[in-house]
This record gives structure tokens, sequence and C-alpha cells, in this order.
């Protein structure tokens, strides 16, 4: 993806969200934000998309095996939680002290 069109996203690592499509789809049910892949617009969530994975023995894992692991979203199947209005919200960015801040279009409260 070239840098000069990259897409900014209004979800972090370690944020609260909900899942608003898909099989895990539970829109009052926060979730945690692993990690984010903005190359990809994909996020990890904890406990989504859950996929099974073959691993062959190795010297970290003797035995091999089937695992059960979490497997990346895209990041529009997502919405950021808003624990003030206690539901799901859309962000608008703001300067305040010279710094750009997430706000809840919902209760217009600062996420942090």
């Amino acid at each position: 993806m070239s840098n000069r069109f990259k897409p900014k996203f209004n979800i972090k690592k370690g944020d609260s969200v909900v899942v608003i499509t898909g099989d895990d789809k539970d829109a009052k049910k926060p979730r945690k934000v692993l990690e984010v892949y903005p190359d990809k617009a994909k996020v990890l969530v904890e406990g989504v998309n859950i996929v099974t994975k073959h691993t062959k023995p190795s010297a970290q894992n003797t035995k091999g095996g089937i695992l059960k692991v979490e497997a990346a979203i895209h990041i529009s199947n997502v919405m950021l939680w808003d624990a003030k209005a206690g539901e799901a919200t859309k962000i608008k960015r703001s300067r305040e002290n010279g710094k750009l801040v997430r706000i809840s279009k919902k209760s217009e409260g600062v996420i942090k």
C-alpha cells in the first residue's frame, strides 16, 4: 500500500470494541483489540474469529497438533465501545492543547 494515501483508523491496540457483523456479532459485548494491521485494514480481537491451526512438531512444541487461535477480521466489522454511553459509537477527531484526541459522538467524551 502506498504511503501517500495511507488510511487512518480510529481503532488502536487496547481499545474496547464490539463486533457489528459476522458470526461473532454481539453489539452489547465489548471485547479488547489485541493487534491492529493498518496495511491490511484488519484487527485482531480477543475471542473473535476462532480458527483451527494445524502445527507440525518442532523444538518448542514437540507434540504438534491442532490449536484454536484468533484470526484477524476487517476493521469495518468492528465499532468502538463507549463506556459512558454503554454502547457502540462513532468517533470524531479534534485538537485539544495541540494534541489530536478521539471524541465519542454519543457521549461527547474523550476516548483514552
